[in-house]
């Protein structure tokens, strides 16, 4: 379904299934995967790549430079950049920082992430948080700038010491390279 207040250019792919509401643009080049879908005045950039299952909420804009792998949540309002030392004056012609969203990362609404970076898979990226450095797989992530203040599960819930969640999944956390992994 695509809604006809929004504007598709040429050389788009929109994958099966895929919603795009009222007063979308999908710019030259993108690619959207299957069963996404786009709220109200989302402007997807030339050649930004998205994969299946993708959300992204109301008011949000992914530049070019910004690729989000399959799950990803993108809460109202999130802000990608994709330029380091953006000036009016001095455009840079297409040469932009690579910023990569992992499957089933979570973005929470108005956080912003600072082009350059990764978001972990099933990260959690706080509301209002501002990611100015890669961020681990599993992280709980807030703060200006962002900072790590815990882990969560794959499902999305905090975790405990124990690092297992209530919905049965367990993980491991490997001290020497702060790394937690899903057992």
């Amino acid at each position: 379904m695509i809604h006809p207040s929004s504007f598709i250019d040429d050389d788009v792919q929109i994958g099966q299934g895929t919603n795009v509401w009222h007063f979308c643009h999908i710019q030259r080049g993108a690619r959207l995967g299957c069963n996404c879908s786009l709220g109200q005045n989302v402007n997807i950039g030339n050649n930004v790549i998205i994969g299946n299952g993708v959300r992204i909420q109301n008011n949000v804009s992914v530049y070019e430079g910004v690729e989000i792998e399959d799950n990803v949540f993108c809460g109202p309002s999130c802000v990608f950049t994709n330029v380091v030392t953006p000036r009016a004056h001095f455009p840079v012609h297409g040469i932009y920082a690579r910023t990569l969203i992992r499957e089933g990362a979570s973005l929470g609404a108005n956080c912003t992430v600072v082009c350059g970076h990764t978001v972990g898979r099933s990260a959690l990226i706080a509301a209002g948080a501002v990611v100015t450095r890669d961020v681990k797989d599993y992280a709980l992530m807030a703060g200006v700038p962002a900072r790590q203040i815990g882990w969560v599960c794959e499902c999305g819930k905090r975790l405990d010491d124990s690092l297992q969640c209530s919905c049965g999944r367990r993980y491991h956390h490997d001290a020497t390279t702060d790394t937690l992994t899903q057992e």
